[in-house]
């Protein structure tokens, strides 16, 4: 295990610092709050000397993901970021790097989606992008982001895998807050990522047609080859955990729980609030309740055989949205339950949105959850059916 040095480090800089130690070749990116510090840091970088990298400045998100897909496609270890509105507007693009194997890194930097007009962090861009065939994961800290940043390299551009990569970080909570953290020597960091060489680069002397128009005749042998090459990566993602664990003894894991091992009732939680959560679990446990914590760590390959252990020996699990899938209540509380529908019967489940906008949720707002959830479980039982509850609304 390697050990490094502690520094304070805004989340955005050590994101930032995790890309200049991967030595990425091409970055490209279009500022937008609270994602803006990361590409300002490596603009920094790259004028400064500290890393040899082309810099595209470009006109629009849009622009900066198709400037990504070109540069990967012709063998360029390649990185972008963007949040909220950003996202959506390279949202038509983001499909292109998942479909053609294309392994572009990126980090968004969680925000509300207008309207109205929010820089705030919530979950709705993130549920956004469920479908568009990119490896997922959620960091709840400034070292996590620098980690999973690192990882999400060695994961997206291993042989085996060739998809796009992208962490998700709260915005303003990890982005722009200063947390001390363990950097390591640039050394190690280059010994855990291997030498970049993307196997189907596009070569002017071979030329060759990539994406093309795709007729009923191929288009869902094409989807389907995708989607199990995609299910398939799981196993390098846990394979590259288990190595970074190794080499740096910080380990992760597609679920991570907190006081599960005797819980009843659980709560599930994705991001930095997961940080409060665990605060509310430890007084719920003072005042006698078998209470534990589920963290969602991949959101996509979803992690269905590590949810469904780690909530295997509770009898009610109650899921916290940042997000509302309108007309449906939680987009992830929906996930979940679709998840564990057939494997427990006997489980309660019962969601809760908050947080959405940026509004805080405090450690009462959890135990308020919890209480909450045992009500309305046993309301449910009596037939009477109550809708997914918005915690903190002002009446």
């Amino acid at each position: 295990m390697t050990e490094g040095k502690i520094v304070g480090l805004e989340g955005s800089f050590a994101i930032a610092e995790a890309v200049r130690m991967v030595n990425a070749d091409v970055i490209s990116a279009y500022p937008i709050t609270p994602q803006t510090h990361i590409v300002e840091r490596l603009a920094e970088m790259i004028a400064d000397g500290e890393l040899d990298a082309e810099f595209i400045c470009v006109e629009s998100e849009h622009s900066a993901m198709s400037a990504c897909v070109g540069a990967s496609a012709a063998g360029a270890r390649v990185f972008t970021c963007s949040a909220g509105q950003g996202l959506e507007l390279m949202h038509e693009v983001l499909y292109i790097p998942s479909s053609m194997r294309l392994p572009v890194v990126a980090v968004a930097a969680n925000r509300a989606l207008s309207g109205p007009l929010s820089v705030w962090c919530d979950h709705s861009d993130v549920m956004a992008l469920r479908d568009i065939g990119w490896i997922q994961m959620f960091a709840e800290n400034n070292q996590q982001a620098f980690d999973l940043t690192v990882c999400a390299f060695r994961i997206a551009e291993d042989k085996d895998v060739l998809f796009p990569t992208m962490l998700h970080i709260d915005g303003f909570y990890l982005s722009h807050v200063i947390e001390d953290m363990v950097l390591p020597d640039d050394e190690v960091v280059a010994d855990f990522i291997p030498d970049y060489e993307y196997p189907f680069t596009l070569d002017p002397e071979k030329p060759v047609s990539m994406g093309c128009y795709g007729p009923p005749f191929i288009y869902p042998e094409a989807k389907k080859a995708q989607e199990v090459a995609f299910g398939n990566s799981k196993h390098q993602i846990l394979e590259t955990w288990k190595e970074f664990e190794d080499t740096f003894g910080r380990y992760y894991s597609p679920v991570e729980t907190y006081k599960m091992e005797d819980a009843n009732i659980a709560l599930l939680t994705m991001g930095s609030i997961s940080e409060t959560a665990m605060l509310a679990v430890d007084e719920l446990r003072s005042e006698g309740q078998d209470v534990g914590l589920v963290r969602l760590r991949l959101w996509r390959p979803f992690p269905f055989t590590e949810l469904r252990d780690a909530v295997k020996n509770v009898e009610l699990l109650v899921v916290l949205d940042r997000a509302i899938s309108s007309g449906m209540g939680g987009p992830v509380c929906s996930e979940v339950k679709s998840a564990l529908y057939d494997k427990r019967e006997d489980l309660k489940i019962e969601g809760f949105i908050a947080g959405i906008g940026g509004r805080d949720i405090t450690i009462e707002d959890f135990k308020y959850m919890i209480n909450r959830a045992a009500e309305k479980a046993k309301a449910v039982e009596r037939g009477e059916g109550i809708a997914t509850e918005m915690i903190g609304v002002r009446e």
